[in-house]
């Protein structure tokens, strides 16, 4: 059969609506985890419950750990009491500490109490942990080997000890007090003499993080560092578990979404997009909008401010959108460059200075650019060389201002502890008008002799 003649296969959602029951089993089968977790997170819950629960229990886990924390809540309420202890029972620590860290008490505490005393306390344990932090992360099942044990009784507590645990590939190597040592990589295990012994072959090197330590910088350090899995220690450098790299891609692309959010003028949204409501999404935006208008309202003070001076000179107002926007584009451009470089680590809050010189001279050369077209559009439109000379000198101040501008604020925000992100690109572009118009205004009076 060609391909123009094969008939496109249903989605899951379809199949849904349809009460397809078969159609469902077979488009589950057909498909993977992640893919119909996406399906189900597409869905609302009276819906997405119904293909969960014909899911072989071998693939049940497999596909709610996929799941964001918001559509793992909702599948949990549509289950019954024995399914719903018997999945939470089944999920790793780290992926049961966050999910509970987020849903509302009632829901944690009836998990928690279906809980063996060893889970529970385990749970409580990484619940402990501040928001954010690591320790919410971390997985605490891991293969711990001491640094006195051979090469060959290190594979044989691997073998004893490896199915409780959720990586086997990055295996810390701790002392007596069990005070991390280093690591060894299963792969260089496999290769070793096994009478070698470990601490001969231990990487004391490599990077660990405590427990307390921010979550998102800890899976930017595994990025960095090219890790499959972070050693976490507490505040005596013992060990307490292991940042797995399927954690860390979670963070960053979490840490990524908002970022993108904040820039946008808008807060996160919690879930998928397709399966937000239109009033949701409307609410993560307004917030930001009525405080940009507000902020906007500077814009209109300072025409008041200059009403005369256009009055006197009307042209000038022709500008005025032109100046404005340059303005706000080059602010929005800086600010967005060195979020990203404050998000990767390519620079630090001491840095500002270094950063404010390097934009303004971005800022300068990108303004002398465009005052070239700045002068030649002001020659044509009003045929007076002295307001075209006024705009072009503007777009140079102004695109030299707004780079300043746009690359010292996410520094600023990063010293007192405010989410660079939040004032990034379009509250930078709002301040950058209104400022903006105080340097057309005041250049082109003196210019004119106004």
């Amino acid at each position: 059969m060609s391909e123009s003649e094969q008939v496109e296969q249903p989605a899951l959602g379809e199949l849904v609506e349809q009460n397809d029951l078969t159609g469902i089993r077979l488009w589950l089968a057909e498909h993977h985890p992640h893919e119909i977790a996406d399906e189900l997170a597409r869905m609302d819950s009276s819906q997405a419950i119904v293909p969960f629960r014909l899911l072989d229990k071998d693939r049940e886990l497999e596909v709610f750990e996929e799941l964001d924390p918001p559509h793992q809540q909702e599948i949990l309420l549509g289950l019954r009491d024995s399914a719903f202890h018997e999945l939470i029972a089944e999920m790793d620590p780290d992926d049961r500490a966050r999910l509970l860290g987020e849903v509302p008490a009632k829901v944690a505490t009836r998990a928690l109490a279906g809980l063996s005393p060893q889970a529970r306390k385990m749970t409580a344990a990484l619940l402990g942990y501040p928001e954010g932090s690591v320790g919410r992360y971390m997985t605490p099942e891991t293969v711990v080997l001491h640094r006195d044990l051979s090469v060959g009784r290190a594979l044989e507590v691997v073998r004893a000890q490896g199915h409780d645990s959720e990586t086997i590939y990055t295996l810390p190597v701790v002392d007596d007090g069990r005070r991390l040592a280093g690591t060894v990589q299963l792969s260089d295990l496999v290769l070793l003499d096994p009478e070698t012994s470990i601490k001969d072959t231990v990487d004391v090197l490599v990077p660990r993080v405590s427990a307390v330590s921010d979550a998102e910088e800890a899976a930017r350090l595994m990025q960095d560092a090219n890790l499959l899995a972070l050693p976490v220690v507490d505040s005596e450098e013992r060990f307490v578990g292991l940042l797995t790299i399927d954690d860390a891609v979670e963070l960053i692309e979490a840490a990524d979404t908002e970022d993108i959010a904040r820039q946008s003028g808008a807060s996160p949204l919690a879930g998928h997009y397709v399966a937000a409501s239109v009033w949701a999404m409307a609410r993560a935006r307004s917030v930001w909008l009525l405080l940009l208008i507000v902020a906007a309202t500077l814009t209109i003070n300072v025409l008041q401010v200059f009403e005369a001076t256009l009055e006197q000179v009307t042209a000038l107002a022709l500008f005025i959108p032109m100046l404005t926007g340059t303005g706000g584009n080059v602010g929005s451009q800086s600010a967005t460059a060195v979020v990203r470089a404050l998000a990767v680590g390519e620079v630090r809050v001491r840095d500002l200075p270094k950063v404010t010189w390097r934009e303004s001279r971005v800022g300068l050369l990108l303004g002398c650019v465009l005052a070239v077209i700045a002068l030649t559009v002001g020659t044509l439109l009003v045929q007076d060389l002295e307001i075209a000379a006024a705009v072009a000198l503007s777009v140079i101040a102004i695109c030299t201002w707004a780079a300043v501008i746009g690359g010292a604020m996410p520094l600023l925000a990063r010293r007192v502890n405010v989410d660079p992100a939040v004032v990034s690109a379009p509250l930078v572009a709002t301040l950058v008008d209104a400022t903006g118009l105080l340097i057309y205004f005041t250049i082109a009076r003196a210019i004119l002799g106004i």
